[in-house]
């Protein structure tokens, strides 16, 4: 980390600290080693017609992109000029009263390296606490999962006095974590145990027309939940999987944390949106299916992801295919998690063909090959633009194909090759390199 980084960091951080302190905003955090994105993002638009909110864009959730949240700048500053405007931004909030500060701030925290969630608390101290899960990323940093657990932990045991820690009660290492809890703490998940829990979770995905655009298609994700005594259903339109049901819970405990009706949050969840690359249904040439899950990766998210795609059934469905990229970040565990993925795409993908992206997930393509696919249905490739290239050639009508990997392999360039509409891909792909 160079010193310019360290000294932006202080600055921002100084800023922020004293901002949060005189605005006193209700500050929601939100961590996890997958699935936090999606939660603030459903929560976001859950609260954002009742109260004045703000929350990170992009991927604001460090040391600096949470200051500068914090401060209202949407953007990275890179010349003098925008670090001036962003320091006389700041400093005008101190001088001058804002009436028009947001009321809450939902704030993603990452947490790359240990000590990133107390930094990341120190500025913004946590109202409500929210816990999507815990899983080997950033492994080459953390080395073990525990050494993970505990630093996500510190989001919620660091909460201000009065507050809600919100758990995914069906991670076992995200559950326990209620028992360090001095404030109070609810639970979410598919557990009847948990105080909101879905049931009868559907995800469906429906032709309705003959052309290939997104537009012939009817595809989304309903459940129940139950909560306080009461069961409703819930439509995530656009959504698919369990993914989105628990960003979908996650939003609902926090919108009853905030006092507001359970029945009004489900309406609000039915006009919820997907973002790009987080198993977005995108239409695919010759009335193919693509779920694009491209935006990044890692051992859990790959093999939830999967199990989705498994799980999905539809009468026009031909063959299914698993498109992976390496995972990185995985330190020691590499070998293990891209083994454990290529198991996963035979035993929970149902996968007829397999496509790797990348050296280290050759060991993904040899696992499946162990697990029982056919060394003529896998396929490995250097580069995503070979294998969209492969892959175009390949596919058939009826064909739904699944393509994730680590945001540094661009996986969305394969998307791009084999989507019907690929004039809306500024639109509907992660990245800016279309």
């Amino acid at each position: 980390m160079g010193y310019k980084h360290t000294l932006a960091q202080s600055v921002l951080g100084w800023y922020a600290r004293k901002i949060i302190r005189k605005y006193h905003p209700h500050v929601i955090g939100i961590t996890g080693s997958v699935g936090k994105t999606s939660a603030k993002e459903a929560i976001a638009h859950v609260l954002k017609d009742s109260f004045t909110i703000r929350k990170n864009e992009k991927n604001f959730n460090t040391e600096i992109g949470v200051p500068l949240t914090i401060i209202g700048v949407g953007y990275q500053p890179r010349s003098w000029l925008d670090w001036a405007s962003t320091l006389a931004r700041a400093s005008f909030l101190l001088l001058v009263h804002q009436r028009s500060y947001p009321a809450i701030l939902i704030l993603e925290m990452g947490a790359d390296h240990p000590g990133d969630i107390a930094r990341l608390t120190g500025i913004a101290p946590c109202d409500i606490g929210v816990v999507t899960a815990v899983g080997p990323t950033h492994l080459e940093y953390f080395s073990t999962l525990e050494n993970i657990s505990k630093e996500k932990s510190l989001l919620v045991t660091h909460i201000r006095k009065g507050g809600t820690a919100i758990l995914n009660h069906d991670d076992a290492l995200v559950y326990p974590m209620r028992e360090r809890v001095a404030a109070r703490a609810i639970t979410y998940g598919f557990s009847p145990s948990a105080p909101v829990h879905a049931l009868e979770c559907k995800t469906s995905i429906e032709e309705i027309a003959g052309s290939r655009t997104s537009a012939s298609f009817v595809h989304g994700t309903v459940f129940k939940v139950s909560e306080g005594g009461s069961i409703i259903p819930v439509r995530l339109a656009d959504h698919l999987g369990n993914p989105a049901v628990y960003a979908a819970l996650a939003a609902i405990a926090v919108g009853r944390t905030m006092g507001m009706n359970l029945h009004d949050i489900a309406e609000r969840l039915a006009s919820w949106k997907p973002i790009p690359g987080r198993l977005s249904f995108i239409a695919g040439i010759r009335n193919t299916v693509i779920i694009d899950d491209s935006y990044n990766s890692s051992p859990l998210a790959a093999i939830e992801a999967l199990s989705l795609v498994g799980s999905i059934a539809y009468p026009q469905l031909h063959h299914r295919w698993a498109v992976l990229g390496d995972m990185l970040e995985l330190g020691g565990f590499t070998h293990q998690a891209h083994r454990e993925v290529g198991a996963a795409v035979v035993q929970k993908g149902n996968a007829d063909y397999l496509v790797t992206v990348g050296e280290r997930a050759r060991d993904t393509a040899r696992k499946a090959q162990e697990a029982g696919m056919s060394e003529d249905r896998v396929y490995s490739f250097a580069t995503p633009e070979d294998a969209g290239r492969f892959i175009q050639n390949r596919i058939e009508p009826g064909d739904l194909l699944l393509v994730k990997g680590s945001r540094a392999m661009h996986m969305e360039k394969i998307v791009k090759e084999i989507m019907a509409e690929p004039m809306r891909a500024k639109e509907l792909l992660v990245g800016d390199d279309h």
